[in-house]
């Protein structure tokens, strides 16, 4: 078996500096609930026709997808909102108003999903992976909803659901089995140019690469593995010095990592750090950013080593590879050791990217104090009991108090320490607490 690329590299694919972005903020809106009408039958042959008011669409939804054709976040450094339509509205004859469409919002594979506070809400790693970003609001009923044997002619109907603005952050940590780990000019560019089909910029001064490259690796027999390569870390990149501390996270998802140093001559060097001191400060970072990093597999590299012969053969007495990326000595050797690292991970189960969605219980109904004294009541159902179109109709004032009632609201109220005189906001209605909420 020819553990060595084949004419048949895969595919690399690279991202210019200007439109790669890997963490950017969103705005995303749901669609709103269209209100249910008020309406009668009001045929030649019924006089005192009943109530057919139709219901209003639900609003559409807002959902991040993972898309293996989307490589970076560029889509929402300009164009950040992104918003569902909202529902129609119900009419008379029982029409119910459209539904609005649903949003898919395409996001490249490995994308981290946060709350403004760093909250993670998901986190979206294969291709097709989804996640509801921002739920459409429910339409209202019309007026036929509200028909009972004690209410034969209801005047009123519900009003829509409204949805607020969400801001969310987005943040992409690239996929691959391999992430190529070094100081600035080791190698690595060209490295993974001789393995596979990659051409990425390559010249004699640091930080030549300054977004992350990501290229296929495919034997002979048909065998792919993604390899990443990192722009370089320098010593206190975790804290945040050069350029490597923006490009940690995308360490993250690797199942194998190598770690390269420069076994040049020191002359031909950017650094005056050798093998040793080179593997100490990777190692370092990696500690001080996730500590669980240094329990993956590692390989570790002497590269450029057709500049330091001897060097290069200290090394792999030492068990590390030595290789050249520009005379391709070591290359299939390198090839074949990351392979069986990237087999051993795959087949061990432990998939450090593994897909995880959060969340969030369902809210229920809250009682809290504003500033002034006065007490709110916080809860979708609860503002959804009181979305009337009329409430000083006396027909939906007591169909909000039946609602209000089931969800126990007085009981919650009583609970928090409400009085007599006490004002009560739910949602855009507002009143006094008084002594029949006290029963």
């Amino acid at each position: 078996m020819d553990l060595g690329t084949s004419r048949r590299r895969g595919a690399f694919y690279a991202v210019p500096v200007s439109n790669f972005v890997d963490e950017t903020g969103v705005f995303v809106k749901a669609g709103e609930g269209g209100a249910g009408a008020v309406a009668f039958r009001r045929e030649a042959h019924t006089p005192r026709g009943g109530p057919d008011g139709g219901d209003g669409g639900k609003g559409g939804d807002v959902w991040f997808v993972a898309d293996r054709n989307v490589a970076s976040l560029l889509a929402f450094r300009d164009h950040p909102h992104r918003k569902a339509t909202s529902g129609n509205h119900g009419g008379g004859k029982g029409m119910h108003g459209a539904a609005g469409e649903d949003l898919l919002v395409p996001v490249p594979e490995g994308t981290l999903v946060r709350e403004r506070d760093g909250t993670v809400l998901a986190d979206l790693v294969g291709h097709g992976d989804r996640w509801l970003a921002g739920e459409g609001g429910r339409g209202g009923h019309g007026n036929a909803r509200f028909l009972s044997n004690r209410r034969r002619a209801p005047d009123f109907a519900e009003q829509g659901e409204y949805t607020e603005e969400r801001f969310l952050v987005l943040e992409l940590k690239l996929m691959a089995d391999v992430a190529l780990v070094g100081f600035p000019n080791v190698g690595k560019s060209t490295l993974i140019a001789a393995i596979s089909a990659a051409k990425p910029t390559i010249a004699n001064y640091p930080f030549t690469t300054l977004v992350p490259n990501l290229g296929v690796v495919r034997t002979d027999d048909g065998f792919e593995m993604v390899v990443a390569d990192i722009p370089g870390l320098i010593e206190g990149a975790a804290e945040g010095r050069g350029l490597g501390h923006a490009f940690l996270r995308h360490i993250e998802r690797a199942r194998v990592l190598v770690i390269m140093a420069d076994v040049a001559p020191p002359g031909a060097r950017m650094h005056e750090a050798d093998r040793h001191e080179q593997e100490r400060v990777l190692l370092g970072e990696l500690l001080d950013y996730r500590p669980e990093l240094l329990d993956r597999t590692k390989i570790r590299v002497a590269a450029r080593a057709d500049l330091a012969p001897e060097e290069a053969a200290e090394a792999e007495a030492e068990g590390w590879l030595a290789v050249s990326g520009v005379t391709g000595q070591g290359t299939r050797q390198f090839v074949g050791a990351m392979r069986r690292a990237v087999e051993e991970a795959r087949e061990s189960g432990e998939d450090p990217s593994a897909y995880v969605v959060h969340r969030p219980e369902p809210e229920g109904i809250r009682v809290v104090r504003e500033i002034d004294g006065s007490l709110r009541v916080v809860g979708r159902d609860a503002q959804r009991a009181v979305a009337l179109s009329d409430l000083t109709n006396p027909d939906a004032l007591a169909e909000a108090q039946r609602r209000l009632n089931k969800l126990g609201v007085n009981k919650a109220l009583g609970k928090a320490g409400a009085k007599v005189g006490d004002m009560v906001h739910i949602g855009a209605m507002s009143f006094e607490y008084g002594e029949d909420d006290l029963r």
